[in-house]
């Protein structure tokens, strides 16, 4: 994604295109993990010194609003952020809590007035498991480890 391509998505989406809004979605459109918002705050500083914490998790909070940033919750650990580009789901790693691309497939939408009142903005899937680092280190661990004798009471 290239300035001007930048620039349109935040006037689309009814932002203006402040520098520090701007250095952080060119930071995320770049990156090629999924960084915590503290590490989106260091490598935006980095970048922009004028940029506070405060401006960069105000910042994020209305990218993701606007629609232009995705949110990724991993359980008991920092949320992670994801530019939005082309369209896909994610694998969360249960050990690391590595966020990774995974392909899109369309999701069924809920049948209408399954879901009441509520108003449906977009579904994802999102897979847990080991990831493909965590995966051999969960097995080598497992064969290891002794079945336990079972005692009769008695």
């Amino acid at each position: 994604m290239d300035t001007d391509t930048i620039r349109r998505s935040l006037d689309r989406s009814g932002l203006r295109c402040t520098p520090q809004r701007y250095a952080l979605m060119a930071f995320l459109v770049e990156c090629k993990r999924h960084p915590t918002a503290a590490e989106i705050f260091e490598a935006v500083n980095r970048m922009d010194p004028r940029s506070s914490r405060a401006t960069t998790y105000n910042n994020l909070r209305d990218l993701v609003e606007a629609g232009l940033v995705r949110e990724v919750a991993v359980e008991g650990r920092a949320a992670r952020f994801d530019a939005k580009g082309m369209r896909h789901h994610h694998f969360i790693c249960d050990r690391c809590g590595d966020v990774e691309d995974m392909e899109w497939y369309d999701v069924p939408t809920p049948a209408s007035g399954s879901l009441g009142k509520r108003v449906l903005r977009e579904s994802e899937v999102i897979f847990r498991g080991l990831c493909a680092k965590c995966a051999p280190r969960h097995a080598s661990v497992h064969r290891h480890i002794k079945p336990r004798r079972r005692v009769k009471a008695g």
